[in-house]
């Protein structure tokens, strides 16, 4: 069959021209590997040139929305599709993916399915008119694949009675997370050999619950008072200067599963908001990949990716509760999670789900 994929080039801060990642990569490519043939329209809006590669068996586009204009950009992606002549349109990575593949599709006579991995209404709660046109999308839909069974129900309320049921195609870690010897990670990175570390990497904001990390961190060093906050990316200057705390700044893409690896817990964070009742954290999928120990607050998807194993998990903005779950599992080595999603596996599903033999 023929697929085209709509999604914006830099979801979650990331270039997929540059930075090929997660499912907005991983999933075109398995489905290429399959025989499919692929094709990927990519949107930005930072004044960037319009592009073409393949790389992975896929047709990668790139297109700008301020460079060429909205109406410009809509005829460019029409014409593309108009050539490729797709059997089926994709739309992923937010809400207006959602409506432009259902504009795509019915310009060019293809099924259409989306794709969420979050709640994307959550994500500009104040703009109703691109809800309604992602709810109408969602409604009209051939197929709906999302990345977890609470944002499975809340798609499902905006289908009709008689729509088939919204498929989970779940988050997995990229393939460049797996276990590896934790000492020769923390040489890599400069960090002390005999010192219990605890990891955090990603956004750092209030209504994500990240506040109750350095209470947490401050709590547990009562009791292991030599322990290490490792903090990546970049968090806010009362973080980094925080007494225990290194801040290593941005890694490169190659260095992030040698700190998974080098770390002894790595800390999760979610928020019991509207964003974080749906969010399956790709932080979190890494971890379980290494086999890293992790303590991670209890949202409902969180608690499913991590098969409601309490010894990984503290209720959410408790404090007390997060370092209780540090210093527990600081005496673990390695976890073994189980069988874990994997993007081979996820794209065998989708193959099987858009039709395929």
């Amino acid at each position: 069959m023929k697929l085209l994929f709509l999604c914006k080039r830099f979801p979650q801060q990331r270039d997929l021209i540059e930075r090929p990642h997660g499912r907005f990569h991983h999933l075109p490519a398995e489905l290429a590997l399959l025989g499919h043939e692929v094709h990927v329209s990519l949107c930005s809006h930072r004044r960037l040139p319009s592009t073409e590669r393949v790389s992975a068996g896929v047709t990668w586009s790139s297109h700008d929305a301020i460079g060429l204009g909205p109406r410009r950009l809509l005829q460019v992606l029409e014409s593309e599709a108009s050539s490729f002549r797709p059997d089926w349109v994709i739309g992923c990575s937010d809400a207006w993916y959602g409506w432009l593949a259902r504009r795509i599709a019915a310009a060019c006579g293809a099924n259409m399915a989306v794709d969420a991995y979050d709640n994307y209404e959550a994500y500009m709660p104040w703009n109703a008119p691109l809800h309604w046109a992602w709810r109408r999308a969602v409604r009209s839909a051939d197929l709906v694949t999302c990345a977890g069974p609470q944002l499975a129900v809340l798609l499902k309320q905006h289908r009709s009675p008689e729509a088939l049921d919204v498929e989970i195609i779940p988050m997995a870690a990229d393939p460049a997370f797996v276990a590896l010897e934790r000492t020769a990670c923390r040489n890599a990175l400069g960090l002390p050999l005999d010192t219990p570390l605890i990891g955090y990497s990603g956004a750092w904001a209030r209504n994500r619950g990240t506040h109750a990390i350095l209470e947490a961190f401050r709590r547990l060093r009562r009791n292991s008072s030599d322990a290490r906050l490792v903090l990546s990316g970049r968090p806010p200057a009362a973080a980094c200067s925080a007494p225990g705390v290194m801040a290593l700044g941005y890694l490169d893409d190659s260095a992030l599963p040698v700190l998974v690896n080098a770390i002894d817990v790595a800390c999760v964070i979610t928020a019991n908001t509207s964003f974080g009742r749906f969010s399956y954290p790709a932080k979190l999928c890494e971890a379980m990949a290494c086999g890293t120990p992790v303590v991670a607050t209890a949202t409902p998807p969180v608690a499913w990716m991590l098969g409601n194993r309490r010894q990984h998990l503290a209720e959410v903005g408790d404090a007390e509760a997060i370092a209780e779950g540090l210093l527990s599992n600081l005496v673990m080595i390695r976890v073994n999670y189980g069988p874990l999603p994997s993007w081979p596996e996820n794209a065998k599903k989708l193959h099987t789900l858009l039709g395929g033999g």
